[in-house]
């Protein structure tokens, strides 16, 4: 096994090809080590990048040896890698987050009960595997949202239900899966906590966003949230046990619904987080930085946020009539364009982000939604 510190330059190992992963290499490179990028797409964002592309699956076990033989380190940049494929590659080399934290966080089921198990504030919920446990789940739950336990993100693999008869039917337009129904919370709003923790055991946690989505995609992330004092304490507290009880090593998304002013999680991400992108920005140390520095075993890097800041999602359904007229952000002195060089925009796909910047909070946001019209993005 690796020592405890891996300095530069050394190969990490990356599995996923994303925006996420993206960042994370230009993260790396920054810092002085060298990528190679495990993904089955061969004009992937971050393979594109890296200093190695290996276009294979996840399981494939030549390139997770090739993988493993030749990094020094190996991470993930989403959540639904094979749990397998990590073990395996744990066998011979660094791997974090392990797999058995992302495994909690992949699957809904293993995740609510986690949260349960732990005495960790959640909503009310019911693990649906069958038909019969439909008919038999609490009446309370209604309305409610039904959701696979994998492989569902952004609002897919998700149903809203408002009796018992119609989750029955989203059950089964679901393909009869194994299934999570939580009961529908009024919301206050959405924020989020990221942080990153040390195998030494110490956490930083960045400044909450306040989240907001649109067709269950994120669409623009306010830091700091607008929430009082003692609930973003509540919240990042939880968000830190989470982390402990998990023995996490990384970076780490928790996602939380304010509901009647009571703070509920709603799920975890193993790895850098979409409402984190403003770390790039707005903090001395971002949240890619603090992944590669928590995989090699670096000191954290500092959270501190060095001004209020919106970010804004950038969807594929902007270039539906051609290129985006980026003329209308470019002139902004307050304002940073991240463009994540996917070949094909389709609708609903992360195609980008930009993120504005200001000492004022409430000026700052009025700024990023007046760009966020201007460009097209309409409500």
């Amino acid at each position: 096994m690796p020592a405890t510190t891996i300095p530069a330059p050394a190969n990490l190992g990356l599995l996923g090809g994303g925006q996420l992963g993206r960042f994370f290499v230009q993260a790396a490179h920054e810092l002085g080590y060298q990528v190679w990028v495990l993904d089955p797409d061969p004009l992937s964002p971050a393979g594109r990048i890296a200093d190695k592309h290996l276009a294979a699956g996840y399981d494939d076990r030549l390139a997770l040896d090739t993988l493993a033989t030749g990094c020094a380190a190996i991470t993930t940049e989403f959540e639904n890698v094979p749990s397998p494929s990590l073990k395996y590659l744990a066998h011979s080399t660094r791997v974090r987050p392990s797999a058995e934290a992302v495994a909690v966080c992949q699957d809904r089921v293993a995740e609510k009960t986690f949260l349960r198990d732990q005495h960790l504030p959640h909503g009310p919920f019911a693990i649906v595997r069958s038909e019969q446990d439909m008919a038999t789940a609490p009446a309370e739950l209604y309305p409610g949202v039904l959701k696979v336990a994998r492989f569902g993100y952004d609002g897919k693999g998700q149903a809203r239900v408002g009796t018992r008869e119609e989750a029955l039917t989203a059950f089964r337009k679901l393909g009869g899966e194994a299934c999570v129904l939580e009961a529908l919370l009024p919301l206050d709003c959405e924020v989020s906590v990221v942080l990153a923790r040390g195998a030494d055991g110490i956490a930083a946690c960045f400044p909450l966003a306040e989240n907001s989505h649109r067709n269950g995609v994120l669409d623009v992330s306010i830091v700091p949230a607008r929430i009082s004092a003692t609930l973003a304490e509540s919240a990042r507290q939880c968000a830190l046990r989470i982390a402990a009880a998990l023995n996490y090593v990384g970076t780490l998304g928790v996602e939380f619904f304010i509901s009647r002013g009571i703070l509920y999680v709603n799920e975890m991400a193993p790895r850098p987080h979409n409402s984190g992108h403003y770390t790039l920005d707005a903090c001395t140390t971002s949240q890619y930085a603090q992944q590669v520095r928590t995989l090699c075993g670096l000191p954290l890097g500092s959270p501190a946020l060095a001004s209020p800041a919106v970010m804004v999602n950038l969807l594929g359904d902007l270039w539906a009539t051609g290129e985006p007229k980026w003329s209308e952000l470019l002139p902004r002195p307050d304002l940073r364009l991240h463009l994540y060089g996917k070949h094909e925009a389709r609708p609903g796909r992360k195609m980008g982000h930009f993120t504005v910047l200001g000492p004022d909070p409430a000026l700052t946001l009025a700024s990023a939604l007046e760009a966020r019209a201007a460009i097209g993005i309409r409500d």
